[in-house]
Parts: structure tokens; C-alpha cells; sequence
């Protein structure tokens, strides 16, 4: 099964973007999509953005994903 996670762009450098994930920064490449940047939100697997998403969607998808991890529901952070 493939999972990718919601990330907020906190920076576009040519191929690469800088993510957040709750209080983790990663390198993202965007090698597969087009026009992203900063404030954007995409969905990030295996360290490739592979779909933008709107802010809302992104919220709901992590506050699923604690849900079913157990945390509590209120949790819908991404930065």
C-alpha cells in the first residue's frame, strides 16, 4: 500500500521544494508537477509531490490519518 502525506511549501529552489509536516521540514522534488510554490499544499510521497491539494483538503486528510493513528481528532496540524 502507498500513503502520501499532506505538506505545506515552505520554499520552491528549482526542482526542489522545502516541506512541513507538523514540526518536521523535508526535501521534496517536483519533478512531477508544475507551478508550485510557496504556501501551496501537495501531497508528498516517497519524497516526490505527486498532487496539489487545497489547504482544507490537507487538513482533513492529516486530521483522518491521526484519527486512525489514534491521536486526537482535534489534530489537523501541517503548519
Amino acid at each position: 500500500m502507498c500513503l502520501a502525506i499532506p505538506a505545506k511549501v515552505l520554499s520552491v529552489d528549482g526542482p526542489l521544494a522545502r516541506v512541513i509536516i507538523g514540526d518536521t521540514e523535508y526535501n521534496a522534488s517536483l519533478m512531477l508537477l508544475d507551478d508550485v510554490k510557496a504556501g501551496d499544499y501537495i501531497m508528498l510521497h516517497a519524497g516526490f509531490a505527486i498532487q496539489k491539494v487545497d489547504e482544507e483538503e490537507a487538513r482533513e486528510t492529516i486530521r483522518l490519518l491521526n484519527e486512525v493513528a489514534g491521536y486526537s481528532p482535534d489534530t489537523d496540524e501541517i503548519h
